[in-house]
Parts: structure tokens; C-alpha cells; sequence
């Protein structure tokens, strides 16, 4: 009884496993394959959506969400209703500003925010700054020449990616973020100045 018991538990676990590792590259597909509460990799990227799918929202599980490349002209406020979103790909999309709800996300560790050309930072720095696990954030080719004053409120972040944008000197209000661990400014016209040398000093690494 007890080996039936172990071959049991040992096949629920890795059915488990499976399903939590398994990424679905369609809602359709994802529905076919489970229940949506086991559902935890959705990969709709370059699909064009333009319309955020709301169907998304079934997949309360849901860990990892990319709708890259989807030209997405809103985010709704029921984007909240994904409590447990780790990590989210919002890049390459039309829309300028996320929902306030946005700041509910509690679980999200990395944010994807690159190629957005309508993107206004300094209205979305204030509520991604509310993302109390927030831990890496991609602002890659936007054509960043400076960051808001109000950048310093993402005393939680630790890495942050500049890649492909169009810096001279790297950013004072750097230097007001007392996690960070890395800055990636790889492809920017970047020169050293003074505040390059006291981020360096202050234990940051920066790759450029």
C-alpha cells in the first residue's frame, strides 16, 4: 500500500511540476491542455492583439505573462485580478499609462516595459513604484535621454536595464536607490562623469 502510495504522490508531483514549467502559447491551447487555475505560463507575444484579451483574467494562477510585440492600446484594471504574476512583458505595446490597480500586482518581481514609444515614464513611475516586490525593470530601447525626478521612489528595485537608449551620462537620480545592485547601459552614447564614478563606489554594477 505504501509503494502505491509513493508512485502516487511522485506522479501528482511531477504532473504538477510539468504543468507549472509547461508555457502556452495560446488561450485556446491553455484551455485545451487544463483547467485555467493550472495554468501558469502565458506567452502571447507578437500575436498584434491590439485589444488586451480578457480571457487572460481566468488564469488566476498565472506566474509569467508576455504580450510583447502585441500593440496593446490599454492596460484594464482588472489586471489586478493576476495576484500572483511574477514576472510580466509588457514591451513593444501602444498604450501610455498603466491602470492605478496596476500597484496591486504584490508578487511581481520583474517588469518588461521596452520599445514602448508612447510610454509616459513619470506618470508610470509613480504607480510601478507602489509594486512593493518589484525587483528588475526593463526600460530597453525607448530613447531615453534622462529619467524623472520621481525615479528615486524605486527604493526596492535592484536591477535596472537601460539597454539601446540614448544616455550621455549616467542618471543623478540613480544614486537615490539604495537596493540597486546593477545598471545595464549597454548601447548608450554613455561618457563617465562624476556621478558614473559614485555609482560605482557606492557598489553598483554597471555595464556599459
Amino acid at each position: 500500500m505504501k509503494k502505491y502510495c509513493l508512485i502516487f504522490t511522485i506522479f501528482f508531483l511531477s504532473t504538477k511540476l510539468f504543468s507549472q514549467n509547461r508555457e502556452f502559447k495560446s488561450i485556446k491551447e491553455a484551455l485545451a491542455f487544463s483547467k485555467p487555475d493550472s495554468v501558469f505560463v502565458l506567452d502571447l507575444s507578437n500575436q498584434e492583439l491590439g485589444d488586451f484579451p480578457l480571457d487572460i483574467l481566468n488564469f488566476r494562477n498565472l506566474q509569467k505573462l508576455s504580450l510583447r510585440n502585441d500593440h496593446l492600446k490599454a492596460v484594464p484594471e482588472e489586471i489586478n485580478f493576476l495576484k500572483n504574476l511574477k514576472v510580466l512583458d509588457l514591451s513593444g505595446n501602444d498604450f501610455s499609462v498603466l491602470p492605478k490597480s496596476f500597484s496591486s500586482l504584490g508578487m511581481l518581481e520583474e517588469f518588461f516595459l521596452d520599445n514602448n514609444n508612447n510610454l509616459i515614464l513619470e506618470e508610470n513611475i509613480e504607480i510601478i513604484s507602489k509594486l512593493p516586490s518589484l525587483k528588475s525593470l526593463h526600460l530597453e530601447n525607448n530613447h531615453l535621454q534622462k529619467i524623472p525626478s520621481n525615479f528615486k521612489k524605486l527604493q526596492k528595485i535592484e536591477n535596472l536595464y537601460f539597454v539601446n537608449n540614448d544616455f550621455k551620462y549616467v542618471p543623478k537620480e540613480i544614486l537615490g536607490l539604495k537596493n540597486l545592485k546593477s545598471i545595464d547601459f549597454r548601447k548608450n552614447p554613455i561618457s563617465k562623469n562624476k556621478d558614473f564614478y559614485r555609482v560605482e563606489n557606492h557598489g553598483i554594477k554597471i555595464m556599459w
